[in-house]
């Protein structure tokens, strides 16, 4: 992709999804997601009324009079947000790619993030860590990520979620919110890993598929690639325990990943790529709020 064309694509996406954030999104993302707690602030002298529990005694000690500490709001926040961009990710059979509406997901959180003057961050993973950009803040910032999300190249079509967490724990040390964004399909031995995350960070699963994905159609004898690994197979597609047994395996990779999560105390959101995301991440910052 040239220069142009690239950022022909980066503008569309900007203005589509930050408009989205702009109207849509940007309190209730606000209301969702609290800042850290309370910080200090400063030291003043101590009035009628105020909880004796907030006396600095270091300083009263030394001015022979009370004096309390004074706490804010800490509101700034960091966001991380983490994509899956394996093989399995450029499967579509509709008007778009699982890979196109993760993109737009991305720059629509990444915006909201920013009206609140918070931190975005990037991990790109396959089944190693591809790119990490290190959160920073501002429209250049999120211009930045939304140009790795559309022409990054993996070096990598397999995936490890399991590994992308690790990761995260290493770079993240104080507490973030993480969007963990894949098909969840290919790779399923993450729980304990999203345990321990989830002790430290606020993370949501977003599971991005096609409908053509829960199921196969009576087709015949069909040639099929696994988009991860590369293998062909002969899949008779006419045999009914064929498509029963497929069906059973991708309902319980859904069962397993909504399971896990749940578990671990994280959000779930699931969005079909010929559907609204704009309604789905709404309906969830609601019930969340």
């Amino acid at each position: 992709m040239d220069t142009k064309e690239l950022l022909k694509k980066v503008r569309k996406i900007e203005i589509k999804t930050r408009r989205l954030s702009d109207h849509i999104f940007g309190g209730e993302y606000h209301s969702t997601f609290k800042g850290r707690g309370m910080t200090f602030s400063e030291v003043r002298q101590y009035q009628f009324g105020d909880d004796v529990r907030n006396i600095d005694w270091n300083v009263t000690a030394r001015y022979n009079e009370p004096f309390v500490k004074v706490f804010e709001e800490e509101r700034e926040l960091t966001m991380m947000l983490m994509v899956d961009i394996s093989g399995s990710k450029l499967f579509g059979s509709v008007d778009q790619f699982k890979n196109e509406i993760a993109t737009e997901i991305a720059a629509t959180l990444a915006f909201s993030a920013t009206q609140n003057n918070d931190k975005i961050g990037l991990i790109l993973f396959s089944d190693e860590i591809e790119l990490y950009i290190p959160p920073k803040k501002g429209r250049s910032h999120v211009l930045r990520i939304i140009r790795e999300l559309i022409e990054f190249e993996p070096k990598s079509k397999l995936t490890n979620i399991s590994e992308a967490l690790k990761f995260l724990s290493n770079v993240m040390k104080k507490k973030a919110i993480v969007f963990l964004l894949s098909d969840f399909i290919t790779d399923d031995d993450y729980e304990h890993n999203l345990k321990i995350s989830a002790g430290k960070h606020d993370i949501t699963g977003i599971r991005i598929f096609d409908k053509r994905e829960a199921e196969i159609p009576n087709l015949g004898m069909v040639q099929m690639e696994d988009e991860e690994t590369g293998e062909l197979i002969l899949v008779n597609t006419t045999s009914k325990s064929v498509r029963q047994n497929y069906s059973k395996y991708y309902k319980d990779k859904v069962a397993h990943y909504k399971d896990t999560f749940t578990k671990s105390g994280s959000g779930t959101i699931d969005c079909r790529v010929d559907e609204s995301y704009v309604k789905k991440l709404l309906g969830y910052f609601k019930t969340r709020g």
